[in-house]
């Protein structure tokens, strides 16, 4: 089994290599690749797409290598692999972005993303720290995973979220003065708002999750 992590220079690839890496060995898969090349994504087995930054620059940086947008609607599509978008790359998922001006998105999962407004006025934006999930929905990406206030802890840095067209497509949220989406999906596409690659205990066991999905 052969998992791409997509390079386009707007992702935090050290830390969700080895983070992959490690959920690649605890659940027995194949090897890491960290690749700009259209060809090993359209192949691969598992896809993942991570990003940091702004929505619209994240959105530049992806077109600007060629054939990779053509290549993850092929891996998605017609090869029907698991796909996983980390924080900015779950945003891309959505139908469109509104930060430095409205950015169309993938269209993998209906919604928008919007600035985040807490309720209580005390909450800083970003969304910057360590938050439970509440699950929406049963999901394999969750299996086995202690969720709610006593469950474990996601770490988020984000000023915006995804606000979704279809409520179905949450899987899980995070409270910060108000639902926050933390986990969409839809088929075989799923993301998350938090990193789960700095997530520790409940990153690792989410990516051993998505690892061993076959939607």
């Amino acid at each position: 089994m052969t998992i791409a992590l997509i390079d386009y220079g707007a992702g935090n690839i050290r830390s969700a290599v080895k983070a992959l890496e490690r959920a690649s060995a605890s659940a027995g898969a194949g090897p890491v690749i960290v690749t700009s090349d259209p060809d090993i994504v359209a192949k691969a087995d598992h896809v993942v797409l991570p990003g940091d930054g702004a929505f619209r620059d994240c959105r530049t940086s992806l077109d600007a290598v060629p054939g990779m947008v053509e290549a993850i609607g092929e891996a998605i599509d017609r090869r029907g692999r698991a796909f996983l978008g980390i924080c900015v790359g779950m945003q891309l998922l959505a139908d469109r972005g509104v930060e430095h001006g409205a950015t169309e998105g993938l269209g993998r999962i209906g919604g928008e993303v919007r600035p985040i407004a807490p309720s209580d006025p005390r909450l800083k934006v970003p969304h910057m720290g360590w938050n439970t999930l509440v699950a929406a929905a049963d999901h394999p990406l969750l299996a086995g995973i202690p969720l709610g206030e006593a469950g474990l802890h996601a770490y988020f840095l984000h000023g915006y979220h995804l606000v979704p067209t279809r409520p179905d497509e949450v899987i899980a949220t995070a409270d910060y003065g108000g639902p926050v989406t933390a986990i969409v999906a839809r088929d075989n596409v799923a993301g998350t708002q938090f990193h789960p690659e700095k997530s520790q205990k409940l990153g690792l066991a989410l990516l051993a999750n998505f690892l061993a999905w076959k939607p």
